[in-house]
């Protein structure tokens, strides 16, 4: 009788870590982990993307969870290990996760990013004025760009830095550079002095005037870039081996029907369009001869 009784409390024993593993795999495969590079005061994207997370959430019957990146690279590594399976990258992050992942899918970008651009900035009291042409005066200043794995704070800045001077920026540059981290600190650095001239992602630029956190006669744009190819939501080949086939299409779907600026306004953007890994060769052959490909 003890025996049965034994084989019997075994086989409960059993059913129970059976059901509880089960339920504990099916509650990891139902959550959709996606991140974004941290181009922005870090403290405020949780809060602007968490209703994203809950849109994303009802549209494809999951949950979806925002997971915070420490910095540019720290997102493309977890997206590479498979912490995260969906991004809103920069377009120099997005080629080197999708670099790391083979069969990771650019699926959407918004409406501006195909002609993106940067803006050379200055304090006034450079008496530096804004041109068309290329701010060659910059060179003997104190100059910080964003962060090193920027597109439109580093790479793309630096292929026009060399383009337009034929150096380096360690060569054009009188002094030192710095990297800020991002491009909210570089508005900061630069309107307080700290930094005479910087580079910093235009949207970044106009949204800091538009709410009266930059006084743009203080902080004064001195040179717009040439257009190129920046910002992407790009998605791990693993999702559709998670949710099922056909799931990145619905996600890609999902992303570009959001109408709510509210949502967008993570981004921040008016709105999202498809995207391709193709649309980004651009910005991988510039990455490649600049030795920034990993």
């Amino acid at each position: 009788m003890w025996q049965k009784l034994k084989q019997s409390i075994l086989m409960g024993i059993a059913l129970l870590l059976t059901i509880s593993c089960g339920g504990s795999r099916e509650e990891t495969r139902t959550v959709l982990r996606f991140s974004a590079i941290p181009d922005q005061n870090t403290t405020e994207l949780q809060e602007r993307f968490q209703p994203l997370a809950d849109y994303l959430s009802g549209q494809l019957g999951v949950t979806a969870e925002y997971v915070q990146a420490r910095d540019y690279q720290a997102s493309v590594e977890m997206f590479k290990n498979g912490d995260v399976h969906l991004a809103w990258f920069g377009g120099l992050t997005g080629v080197q996760a999708r670099q790391a992942v083979p069969g990771a899918r650019a699926i959407a970008q918004g409406a501006s990013d195909p002609e993106y651009y940067s803006y050379f900035i200055a304090h006034r009291d450079t008496g530096l004025e804004r041109k068309d042409e290329f701010p060659a005066g910059i060179a003997g200043l104190k100059f910080t760009f964003g962060s090193e794995s920027s597109t439109s704070a580093r790479l793309m800045p630096e292929y026009f830095i060399r383009e337009n001077s034929g150096k380096s920026p360690l060569e054009f540059f009188e002094h030192p550079v710095a990297f800020s981290g991002s491009h909210d600190k570089t508005i900061e650095l630069v309107e307080s002095g700290q930094y005479e001239a910087g580079v910093v992602n235009y949207l970044v630029y106009k949204r800091r005037v538009e709410s009266g956190q930059t006084d743009p006669e203080v902080c004064k744009v001195i040179w717009q870039t040439p257009t190129f190819a920046d910002y992407n939501w790009t998605a791990h080949p693993e999702l559709d081996e998670l949710f099922g086939a056909g799931f990145i299409d619905r996600v890609q779907q999902a992303l570009v029907s959001i109408e709510d600026p509210n949502l967008l306004a993570a981004l921040p953007r008016e709105r999202l369009i498809p995207a391709a890994n193709e649309d980004y060769e651009g910005i991988r052959q510039v990455a490649e001869q600049l030795e920034m490909l990993r």
